[in-house]
């Protein structure tokens, strides 16, 4: 058993785990996994980082290209983040025939067939268990012990911030505002949390599953998405009182003639295990045509559950290089089906709208649904203010062009104030 050695680039809140758990287990990793893995060298651009993790100096560099160009390094971690360097430090490891490991989601989301034929190219491996669900396995499964299966549908709330976000919402009745002030002070939201309201870090981690699940490439920009910043307290309220809850769903599934991916906030059956999914917690609820339904639970951020993913990972790719045998799943993107159109949804709504409390409200409304062939299947007046009426529709299945045509048309109404908000109900 020779040591596979490898170099560490980034050591933020997920390097700093990942040292911590190689310098825990190492010994263990023998025993259990027949491997033995030690992190040679390290970078980062803060030297104050390598003293607080007590690590040699000889073995730390601010530059990650000696890390890249050291002989003795068979495996780069890179936990540096976004697409710029550390696209660079990716691609240039692989071309220097070393495997890497990253945790790198907008990387993989937005240059993945890049970075995987050129792992395929050098002969070494490119892995990224920790770039979706953190903790949570979910990329092995699916190339692994799925493998065998069709995947029809990846349902996911794979985004922390946002699900903590919501769960405070419904069950303390915060506003937006204060639910996002008390994640920001907990840690669990970042100063500018635009990535995780807005949809977009849930989007790169739907494009990666897509591509895996349907072997068909899909990227961030190809994914639809809505974030959070609309939805109000009443809606919470609302959907509970229809034994609904909201959560903010990525959604990917296989329909005739390509893939219906999406990111939004949806209304999901309060009896469906996704529905139970609080807090910080994340899942990933994946359907396949000879395993049924599975669903994979855990935390899906945080220092050490990504970290180990990423060990993980590192372990694997060690044990390709102890019996020889790297690139042994790259792509599997051989398929070219095409992403849906979000206009060709078929699916119910949700729809809340304010207007003026006076007769003849219901009918224009109702009129102009119905001129867009779009068929209401209830409609409840929720509470009278002093500048009107509250009022919410849920429809039937109808398709996403229709609707939104329909809605513009209603808001220009004189007795509409306001559409307050627009939430598809699906049935999972």
């Amino acid at each position: 058993m020779r040591t596979v050695r490898v170099g560490l680039i980034g050591l933020g809140t997920v390097g700093s785990g990942v040292v911590e758990i190689l310098s825990r287990h190492r010994a263990d990793f023998v025993t259990r996994a027949g491997v033995d893995v030690e992190i040679t060298r390290f970078a980062d651009r803060s030297e104050e980082r390598f003293a607080a993790l007590g690590l040699p100096a000889d073995a730390c560099t601010t530059d990650a290209a000696d890390v890249i160009a050291d002989p003795d390094v068979d495996i780069v971690i890179e936990l540096i983040g976004g697409t710029g360097v550390a696209r660079g430090v990716v691609l240039d490891a692989l071309a220097a025939g070393k495997s890497v490991v990253t945790a790198n989601k907008a990387l993989m989301a937005s240059h993945g067939r890049e970075v995987m034929d050129a792992a395929d190219t050098h002969g070494v491996d490119i892995m990224f268990e920790a770039a979706v669900g953190g903790g949570i396995p979910i990329i092995g499964p699916l190339k692994h012990s799925l493998v065998s299966n069709e995947i029809t549908a990846v349902y996911g709330i794979v985004n922390g911030t946002t699900n903590y976000m919501l769960t405070r919402m419904a069950e303390n009745g915060l506003s937006y505002g204060a639910a996002l002030a008390e994640a920001q002070e907990r840690g669990f939201a970042e100063a500018d949390p635009t990535a995780d309201v807005d949809g977009l870090d849930a989007a790169a981690k739907i494009a990666i599953l897509s591509s895996i699940a349907f072997n068909s490439r899909v990227t961030f920009p190809q994914v639809p998405v809505e974030g959070i910043r609309s939805l109000a307290p009443e809606d919470i309220a609302y959907a509970f009182e229809m034994g609904y809850v909201i959560k903010l769903m990525a959604i990917a599934r296989r329909v005739e003639g390509g893939i219906d991916v999406r990111v939004h906030p949806t209304m999901i059956r309060e009896d469906h295990p996704l529905a139970s999914v609080s807090g910080v917690y994340n899942a990933i609820y994946v359907v396949g045509d000879s395993v049924g339904e599975t669903m994979f639970f855990g935390e899906g951020a945080g220092s050490l559950p990504a970290a180990s993913a990423v060990v993980g990972d590192v372990i694997e790719v060690a044990r390709h290089i102890q019996s020889g045998c790297l690139a042994l799943v790259g792509c599997t993107c051989h398929e070219e089906l095409a992403v849906r159109d979000v206009g060709e949804l078929v699916t119910e709504y949700y729809v809340r709208l304010l207007v003026a409390d006076e007769p003849g409200v219901l009918a224009a409304v109702a009129s102009v649904f119905g001129n867009h062939g779009v068929s209401i299947a209830s409609v409840i007046q929720k509470r009278t203010t002093d500048v009107g009426a509250e009022i919410v529709y849920v429809t039937h299945r109808a398709s996403e062009r229709s609707v939104r045509a329909a809605l513009d048309e209603i808001e220009a109404l004189e007795v509409v104030d306001s559409v307050g908000s627009i939430i598809r109900v699906e049935e999972l």
